[in-house]
């Protein structure tokens, strides 16, 4: 963390309250019935995603499954243009028909979040495949749930990425559960690194994904090899305080597990750490705070008011024109 300075930390930070705030803003709207479909709330992850993705440069590449609000976020797309598409708005970042779990810009090298459990896994190679091929100077980063690296797109991703060294770093948000199955009884491999051996890739770290810095080094350790060698495999350990989705019962897990968590918040710890160690004034942070939700307040007049797809809109983006 010796690259980061004072102000980049307070970015950090409000970051991961601006995406708890949309999220928590999302899962009132979703009850209101104003968001429609599955709705996957990141609530818990923040440090993870937004540890990551600040390690990257704007050239790296970023692509995740479908609890994607978070990394979006993180990789600063408009909140305006973010909440437009949860609530299938026109000027949404997908036009209004991606909706929640499809959320992507071409702008910000971010390609998305994806409903097929792994289905994004070949595609983070097939960029990377790019940076190889091309000889440009990026990297690909790929996020994805402990859920993903028991099917065959993870097997078969990652053989590629090791076959021809391709600057992808896998990245595993552990989040203990697949669904409502923990990784113990879905997995003959606990430790999800230890994967990394049965292709030949490096093994990278189990990083507290609590941690905001420890996500930040990290990743930024994995790109740094991951651009110059070939592919990594490494673990953020985190937790979503929520369920699976806002259908989830969560009766796979007990309450006190759930409040044991929430005792180490990873925006209130990060905040302990910033008026500690960094002698940031709490008032800054309420600043940041109060900034945050009066961004998401502004997203959502902005969303209700933005016009709705027209019948046209169904058949544009289906065919790519020849410059």
């Amino acid at each position: 963390m010796a690259d980061l300075k004072k102000d980049e930390l307070l970015d950090m930070y409000y970051d991961m309250v601006l995406i708890r705030r949309f999220e928590e803003t999302c899962a009132a709207l979703y009850q209101e019935g104003k968001i429609g479909g599955f709705l996957h709330l990141y609530i818990g992850q923040e440090a993870t995603g937004v540890g990551a993705v600040r390690a990257l440069r704007d050239e790296d590449h970023v692509i995740t499954a479908y609890r994607d609000h978070g990394i979006a976020i993180a990789r600063q797309l408009d909140v305006n243009a973010l909440m437009a598409e949860m609530l299938g708005k026109r000027n949404g970042v997908s036009g209004g028909k991606g909706g929640s779990m499809h959320l992507a810009s071409r702008e910000h090298n971010y390609w998305g979040g994806y409903a097929i459990v792994g289905g994004h896994l070949p595609l983070a190679s097939g960029i990377a495949l790019r940076a190889r091929y091309m000889e440009e100077d990026f990297g690909v980063l790929c996020l994805m749930g402990d859920g993903s690296t028991n099917i065959g797109y993870f097997h078969e991703s990652l053989n590629l990425s090791a076959v021809w060294d391709l600057p992808v770093v896998w990245l595993v948000e552990n989040n203990q559960y697949g669904m409502g199955t923990t990784v113990e009884r879905a997995s003959g491999v606990a430790e999800i690194v230890k994967k990394a051996h049965a292709y030949g890739m490096k093994e990278g770290p189990r990083a507290d994904g609590m941690d905001v810095i420890a996500v930040y080094d990290a990743v930024k350790e994995a790109m740094e090899y991951a651009r110059q060698t070939g592919p990594v495999l490494m673990e953020a350990l985190t937790y979503r305080f929520m369920g699976h989705s806002m259908g989830d019962p969560e009766r796979y897990r007990t309450k006190d597990e759930v409040r044991q968590y929430r005792d180490d918040d990873p925006i209130g710890k990060f905040g302990n750490y910033l008026t500690g160690k960094r002698k940031v004034k709490q008032e800054t942070l309420d600043d940041l705070d109060k900034r945050a939700a009066e961004a998401i307040e502004a997203a959502v007049q902005f969303a209700e008011e933005s016009p709705d797809p027209t019948a046209e809109d169904l058949f544009a983006n289906i065919y790519v024109e020849e410059a």
